[in-house]
């Protein structure tokens, strides 16, 4: 069964950081292209980041660029993405995604992604 799970998710104060991480199981992770999304309540569905199966095409948002890393460990089957310098705005459910494509051709767009995990809410405020 193929599955994504998010995990790392939680409640911090403007400034702070957190660490998600999303276990993939069911496929091998080493060879898709991986992507992050985040939804806050009452918007769209909104790219965060990407990276691609070697590492080498690394995408991110400009709201997010310089204070977020995307990661993968295919040793652990296991995508990361690292937010520090968090701000109220990036409030909402964070979705980690695979693409059956090694290097999506456009990686900030959902339907270049065909599994999806379950989501984890991140929520900045003091």
């Amino acid at each position: 069964q193929v599955q994504l799970v998010e995990s790392g998710g939680g409640l911090v104060q403007p400034g702070g950081s957190l660490r998600l991480s999303c276990i993939v199981s069911g496929f091998i992770l080493e060879y898709s292209g991986i992507g992050w999304f985040r939804q806050a309540r009452g918007k769209e569905q909104e790219f965060v980041a990407s990276i691609n199966w070697t590492g080498g095409s690394i995408y991110y948002a400009d709201s997010v660029k310089g204070r977020f890393t995307i990661s993968r460990d295919n040793a652990k089957n296991t995508m990361y993405l690292q937010m520090n310098s968090l701000k109220p705005e990036d409030t909402g459910v964070y979705y980690c995604a695979a693409s059956q494509w090694p290097t999506p051709e456009n990686p900030g767009f959902p339907y270049e992604y065909n599994t999806w995990g379950q989501g984890t809410q991140v929520t900045v405020s003091s």
